[in-house]
C-alpha cells in the first residue's frame, strides 16, 4: 500500500521503533526492499536521491509505485537530499509522497523561507515533506564538533513556521565511511523529541554502530537513512563469487543478483534491528 511517508513515522514514533529508509535507484534494488519489508510484515520508506539521477525520477517513480501500490506493507516513496526547487516539483508531479527540502548547508532564515515555500506546495499535492536543521557531513571528514548540530530553539521556530511534516536532525552521524569514531548526543535527541510533535530523522545510519542506532531510536528517532552499509554489503557479496569462480566463469546476471543478495541482507538485518518487523 503506498502512502504519506508521515503517516509511516506518526506510527512509529508513538510505538518507539525506527523505520529503515534505504536508498534505491532501480528495479531490483526496489523489488528487494519492497519484498524484504513484506517477508517482515514491516513498513519501508524508499529513498531515492535528487544528486545525480535527476533524469530518471520518472522512471524510479513509475517502478516505486507499481512495487507500492501492490505491497501488502506500507510504503512510501521519499525524494531524499533534495537540493533544487525543479528536482522538488519534479517528484511532485512524478508520483512520490513525500519531498525532501535540504537547504541544511544555507543559512537558518534561507532554509526555512525555501522550506515553507515547498511545504504549501507539497501539500496542496497531498504529499508530506521532510527537512534537515543543523547539518550532517561526510564521513571522509568527521570530526566530533557540534557545531552543525540541530539546536533545540531553532527546531521550535522552524518547524512551527514552516509546517514541515519529519525532520533530519545534525547530531553526531556523517554519511558514508567514518574517518573517525561516530559520537552521537543523544540527550539532544531526547530534547528534540520533547520539543516537537513531529517525527525525526537520522540521517548517515551506516557505520554508526548497532548499538548506538538503538539507543538513537529509544531517544526518539523514527526514521533510519541507509545507502553505504548496503551498499558495501552487495560489494561484498559479489567478491566473494569472484573468489569461487573466475570472471570468465561468471554470467553477469547472475553476478548483479548476488549483489542485490547482499542488499537485502543487510537492509533485513537493519530492519530487525530498529525494530520494526510485524509493525505494517
Amino acid at each position: 500500500m503506498l502512502c504519506r511517508m508521515d503517516d509511516i513515522l506518526k506510527k512509529a514514533t508513538q510505538e518507539q521503533y525506527g523505520v529503515a529508509a534505504p536508498n534505491v535507484w532501480n528495479l531490483e534494488t526496489i523489488k528487494a526492499a519492497v519484498g524484504i519489508a513484506e517477508k517482515l510484515k514491516s513498513p519501508i520508506i524508499l529513498d531515492y536521491g535528487e544528486g545525480g539521477y535527476e533524469e530518471n525520477i520518472f522512471e524510479v517513480a513509475m517502478i516505486a509505485k507499481h512495487y507500492g501500490e501492490n505491497a501488502s506493507i506500507p510504503v512510501a516513496i521519499n525524494l531524499d537530499h533534495g537540493e533544487t526547487f525543479k528536482g522538488a516539483v519534479r517528484a511532485i508531479k512524478a508520483g512520490f509522497t513525500s519531498i525532501m527540502v535540504d537547504r541544511s548547508s544555507r543559512p537558518f532564515e534561507e532554509n526555512l523561507k525555501d522550506t515553507k515555500e515547498l511545504c504549501k506546495i507539497a501539500h496542496a499535492a497531498d504529499v508530506s515533506v521532510e527537512a534537515e536543521l543543523g547539518h550532517v557531513g561526510v564521513g571522509e571528514e568527521y570530526a566530533d564538533d557540534n557545531n552543525s548540530f540541530t539546536k533545540v530553539e531553532e527546531a521550535q521556530i522552524f518547524v512551527k513556521e514552516t509546517g514541515v511534516d519529519c525532520l533530519a536532525i545534525a547530531v553526531g552521524t556523517a554519511h558514508g565511511h567514518y574517518a573517525g569514531v561516530p559520537k552521537l548526543d543523544f540527550e539532544r535527541i531526547t530534547q528534540l523529541r520533547n520539543s516537537l510533535d513531529i517525527p525525526l530523522v537520522l540521517h548517515g545510519g551506516s557505520s554508526t554502530g548497532d548499538e548506538a542506532l538503538q539507543k538513537a531510536i529509544k531517544s526518539g528517532i523514527s526514521k533510519v537513512n541507509l545507502f553505504t552499509d548496503l551498499s558495501d554489503k552487495a560489494i561484498d557479496f559479489m567478491k566473494k563469487m569472484l573468489e569461487i569462480k573466475s570472471a570468465k566463469q561468471i554470467n553477469l546476471i547472475d553476478f548483479y543478483d548476488e549483489g542485490i543478495k547482499g542488499y537485502s541482507s543487510e537492509l533485513e538485518r537493519y530492519i530487525r534491528l530498529f525494530g520494526s518487523d510485524n509493525k505494517a
